[in-house]
């Protein structure tokens, strides 16, 4: 008998195991609305960045040539050292000593283990906020801005030049009207009197 029901339930296992699982929905780019391609390269001293084309965005951060073979300055050194903390930091990690409970980020009570998380991401934040390294997503936010300009630019000349073809084009529709009108009424014959015949 407990045989049975542990085949059993090793059959069921195997076929949930089995069974398909949904397709998730994937980010397809729509035909008309090509994805840009974004380019992020680091040029040193006087070298040239590659202009953008129509497909792509260019965004380059310059340096100085004096940084070309060196290794990257967030990478030289430990900013968690105590000696690259300032004085504040340093008084703001006492305010934690002894913490216990929810919320607090330490194995001692209940909840303890709660506040960890809320730690790293204040930690993450603080560390980006002093960061002096390339930040690319404002290059490339100022150089889609930038032809995002030209865009405008671009339409509202579009625009201008189909509102004078249209105008045209309306002008010619009135014209064949009036023509069309014109040989109508010459081509149908006046009604004759009454009692003329």
């Amino acid at each position: 008998m407990m045989t049975r029901s542990f085949l059993a339930a090793a059959a069921l296992g195997a076929m949930v195991m089995v069974a398909p699982l949904p397709a998730f929905a994937q980010d397809v780019p729509t035909p008309s609305v090509p994805a840009e391609k974004v380019n992020q390269l680091i040029v040193y001293g006087e070298d040239a960045c590659p202009p953008s084309t129509n497909d792509q965005i260019t965004v380059c951060a310059r340096k100085d040539e004096g940084e070309r073979f060196r290794i990257p300055v967030p990478l030289r050194d430990n900013p968690n050292a105590s000696v690259n903390q300032g004085w504040t930091a340093r008084v703001k990690a006492y305010e934690t000593v002894g913490a216990a409970g929810v919320a607090s980020c330490s194995p001692i009570g209940s909840g303890g283990a709660s506040g960890c998380v809320a730690r790293l991401i204040d930690k993450a934040y603080a560390e980006k906020k002093q960061a002096s390294d390339v930040q690319f997503g404002k290059l490339i936010e100022a150089e889609r801005a930038k032809r995002l300009e030209s865009l405008d630019v671009d339409a509202a000349d579009e625009q201008a030049r189909v509102e004078v073809l249209e105008k045209q084009y309306e002008a010619k529709l009135a014209k064949e009207r009036e023509a069309e009108t014109g040989n109508a009424a010459a081509a149908t014959p006046l009604p004759a009197p009454e009692g003329q015949q």
